[in-house]
């Protein structure tokens, strides 16, 4: 029988410490097979992929991953305990035994913080800080544990999902290597990077010192492929925003404490989307909380739409051990297994999927659902 290791990922793009961290984790658990649970076309800070999901899945498996599965849009597209949640069950349902994920601190006491999370508090209600601030604080106060490091915060809601879901997965947390989470600059002579240092420097076309920190495939992609950004969605956006009206934007998920009205009145003003961030951000409503609500406007998702399990396995990709391992465990999977899309399966499985990459048609002219098939890397 097979063994898996899951990887939670977005791959945005695939770069030499996604590299690191796929080999480690093969090496410490000893798997059969990899298998990336990746973020499709819109990700968890409420972000456009820099480039497709089917474009990232070609660059992971020639990178050697063995098999990629879309993590839906109602997992993707969340505040981090939704989107650890969603992650861990996908990887549960696929038989995986091991979880690995990158963490600043892979010592950490998970137990220990889990213990001691807050039931009921009212100090947080307050509203002139973030609630994951206070949250941190919280568990800083009552274990001496500082959870505040990118990677840290989401592998204690991978841990704290695995506990609530009975522990199907071990859990393997590996060191992250190289520059911080949001390290804007690739350092010379390194041979690892940030994801936003090498999408800065796409950016800005500096396509040398990109070279050194990605792998080969990456490289071919970003080479023939343009990156994707908030900018071209801007004027989507705006449209969305000035056009509809405050009771209707107030139906949005997540659209609370009146922030409609603060996002239509700085749409109007801003002539860029960096501009209209400015405009909007305070102490309480962070850029993430921001994009990510912009995203779900873009998307018209409703709490209805979004506040619902992960309820499908949508295979992106796979080489000949990840077909393999589909073959062992698909008669086992409590889901439905998606290769392919028609009207029936946009209607009954993957509607906010849809939605979200027809978003991504709208900018590039390629169809992210119908049509496409599993890439298979025959190796």
């Amino acid at each position: 029988m097979l063994q898996a290791v899951g990887i939670v990922s977005e791959y945005n793009p695939f770069h030499n410490g996604h590299l690191y961290l796929l080999n480690q984790a093969k090496q410490v658990t000893g798997a059969d097979v990899s298998i990336a649970i990746m973020s499709g076309n819109w990700l968890q800070r409420g972000e456009p992929a820099a480039f497709d999901k089917w474009q990232r899945t070609r660059a992971a498996l020639l990178s050697g991953v063995d098999l990629v599965v879309e993590l839906p849009v109602v997992a993707a597209i969340q505040p981090s305990h939704i989107f650890s949640a969603g992650a861990v069950n996908l990887a549960a349902t696929l038989g995986c035994q091991w979880l690995a994920f990158g963490a600043e601190t892979p010592d950490m006491d998970y137990q220990r913080l889990i213990s001691n999370q807050p039931q009921k508090d009212p100090s947080f209600k307050q509203f002139n800080r973030p609630y994951a601030s206070i949250f941190q604080d919280y568990l800083f106060k009552k274990t001496g544990i500082r959870l505040n490091q990118p990677n840290d915060i989401l592998a204690f809601g991978y841990a704290n999902a695995n506990d609530e879901a009975g522990s199907p997965l071990k859990l393997v947390p590996i060191k992250r290597v190289g520059s911080p989470h949001d390290d804007p600059e690739i350092k010379a002579d390194s041979a690892f990077a940030s994801a936003s240092a090498i999408r800065r420097a796409i950016a800005n076309h500096s396509l040398q010192t990109v070279q050194e920190v990605v792998p080969e495939p990456s490289m071919a992609m970003i080479k023939q492929q343009p990156m994707l950004t908030w900018d071209d969605f801007w004027p989507w956006l705006r449209f969305e925003l000035v056009e509809n009206p405050v009771n209707q934007l107030h139906s949005i998920y997540q659209m609370s404490e009146g922030i409609e009205f603060r996002l239509k009145r700085a749409a109007i003003k801003a002539e860029s989307f960096t501009e209209f961030l400015h405009l909007v951000k305070t102490k309480r409503y962070t850029y993430t909380r921001i994009q990510r609500l912009c995203t779900y406007v873009l998307l018209h998702a409703s709490s209805h739409d979004m506040l619902q399990s992960v309820g499908d396995v949508r295979v992106l990709g796979f080489n000949a051990k990840g077909r393999a391992y589909l073959s062992q465990v698909k008669h086992d999977l409590t889901l439905p297994l998606i290769t392919k899309v028609n009207d029936q399966t946009v209607t009954d499985d993957i509607q906010m999927d849809f939605r979200s990459g027809m978003l991504i048609q709208m900018i590039t002219g390629v169809s992210q659902d119908f049509y496409r098939h599993p890439i298979i890397i025959e190796k």
